[in-house]
């Protein structure tokens, strides 16, 4: 067959195709019209299936800060510092459940606090023998399915704290203050921001939580570490080395995975795809920013390549962009990322100075960034992105935006600290803030847990010798002793 015979019958297929089309289009739309209702259990889907994604991701980072957390302190610590952080997850989905989530998202009391909901009550009703699930309010999203996210959040902040008290903390006085902190402290601040409170009144910005989950836990960490005291035979200026640089790798690489579920899952859904895909984007480049400025910055200081620094640099540019992820543009995150890798090294040498005992920097990637993050909207903030419409500083809009976000992190620091201090001081009175002195000289894990994970390393039970009280103990030498 010729090519011009080939060319007209694929004309003429082409042209009985199309008024195929043209007559039974008609028919195919009225079959598969698509009734509104339809199209709102739709959405309702996909929202939930992204939000449960998403919890999934963020309660993963409970895996993540329990590796960063037993890589970075002496080997001696590593069992106590696993189950403060498994036990964390359990218990605050217990207290934020009856206690938590209706303090953060009750009915308001007078912008502070919420006085109802307690024990997800209002989530479930049974009307003429049939089970009601209650939605909220704005979202296609169901109560039970807010809360899963929401308490993946509160574990993160509670768990936190644990990194900057790791290896000497009373594991009593661990539950306790798990339990208030999850319960009632971080709530509170949620409700001021995320739940209707005064903060969200006054146009306060905190998209994923810089502020109402990491300067939360940040200064818990650092009020507790200093309430402590130091480590015996902490020699500042010369910390201990981590004890498996390994183990604090893959926490950090966990933390970033799951900080996608952090971030982009704070849309709540997935009916904006710009706005996630935004979203996504500024919290990789700040992370990408804040890995290569601390890196850089202590190869010239050092003149070696430093896997910790470079590890807490990832983590400082996350914290920070985690409050403004939706408020600014990329090129802003990258700034925001680099300026936080370089306030992650500068607060740890401060800390150092200071005789502050943070064993894994806690304070410095989530106090001190997560602060500086929350006051970088005030400076880099897009007016067609905020919530107010307003500018940042330093992109023409002036001081209003920066002094509400100045306003909302200055009270945060101050409504936890004193909490905490009280809370500590509380503990300690009762001697359950600082473990037993005995563990100071043969390693938590032994005195609290009769145990170790590394066994072919720490001698325990019949291989050890035993103390005065008779408890069978080892003398082995921790990492970096």
């Amino acid at each position: 067959m010729s090519k011009r015979n080939r060319f007209w019958r694929r004309i003429v297929v082409l042209a009985i195709a199309s008024l195929v089309l043209a007559v039974l289009a008609p028919t195919i739309s009225a079959q598969d019209t698509v009734t509104t209702e339809e199209l709102g259990k739709l959405q309702v889907s996909i929202d939930t299936t992204w939000v449960i994604i998403a919890s999934m991701l963020v309660f993963f980072m409970q895996t993540g800060f329990a590796m960063l957390e037993a890589g970075f302190i002496r080997h001696t610590g590593v069992v106590n510092a696993l189950l403060e952080n498994f036990m964390d997850a359990g218990l605050t989905a217990l207290v934020f459940w009856a206690v938590g989530y209706g303090l953060a998202f009750g009915a308001s009391a007078n912008g502070l606090f919420g006085t109802d909901n307690f024990f997800l009550s209002k989530a479930i009703t049974i009307e003429n023998g049939t089970i009601q699930y209650a939605m909220i309010d704005g979202l296609n999203l169901s109560m039970l399915t807010f809360f899963f996210f929401q308490f993946a959040f509160a574990a993160t902040a509670s768990t936190i704290a644990t990194g900057g008290m790791a290896e000497r903390t009373d594991f009593i006085g661990d539950i306790i203050y798990s339990a208030v902190v999850g319960g009632i402290i971080y709530p509170i601040v949620v409700h001021w921001v995320w739940g209707g409170g005064w903060l969200a009144q006054n146009g306060f910005h905190d998209f994923a939580g810089s502020t109402v989950v990491h300067t939360v836990g940040g200064v818990t960490a650092l009020l507790g570490a200093i309430m402590l005291g130091p480590r015996v035979g902490r020699v500042f200026g010369s910390p201990p080395r981590p004890h498996n640089l390994g183990l604090a790798a893959l926490g950090t690489m966990i933390l970033w995975f799951g900080w996608y579920g952090f971030n982009p899952g704070s849309t709540l859904g997935m009916g904006n795809d710009g706005l996630v895909g935004l979203v996504t984007l500024n919290t990789t480049l700040a992370a990408a920013a804040g890995t290569m400025s601390a890196m850089f910055l202590l190869f010239a200081r050092t003149g070696k390549w430093d896997l910790g620094y470079t590890l807490n640099g990832s983590l400082a540019g996350l914290v920070a962009i985690t409050a403004g992820c939706a408020f600014v543009t990329p090129w802003a995150s990258i700034v925001i990322g680099l300026a936080a890798g370089v306030l992650v090294v500068l607060t740890m040498d401060l800390l150092e100075k200071l005789k502050v005992d943070d064993p894994v920097g806690a304070f410095a990637v989530h106090g001190a960034c997560g602060i500086f993050g929350t006051l970088a909207i005030g400076l880099f903030g897009q007016a067609e992105l905020t919530l107010t419409g307003q500018a940042g500083l330093l992109m023409g809009g002036g001081l209003d935006l920066l002094i509400v976000q100045l306003i909302g992190s200055a009270a945060t620091v101050a409504f936890v600290g004193i909490s905490v201090v009280v809370m500590f001081t509380a503990l300690k009175a009762v001697k359950r803030l600082r473990v037993h002195p005995e563990a100071d000289v043969v390693g938590i894990d032994i005195f609290e847990h009769g145990t170790t994970v590394w066994p072919d390393v720490l001698p325990v039970g019949d291989d050890a010798p035993a103390t005065e009280s008779g408890r069978k103990l080892s003398t082995a030498p921790a990492a970096g002793d």
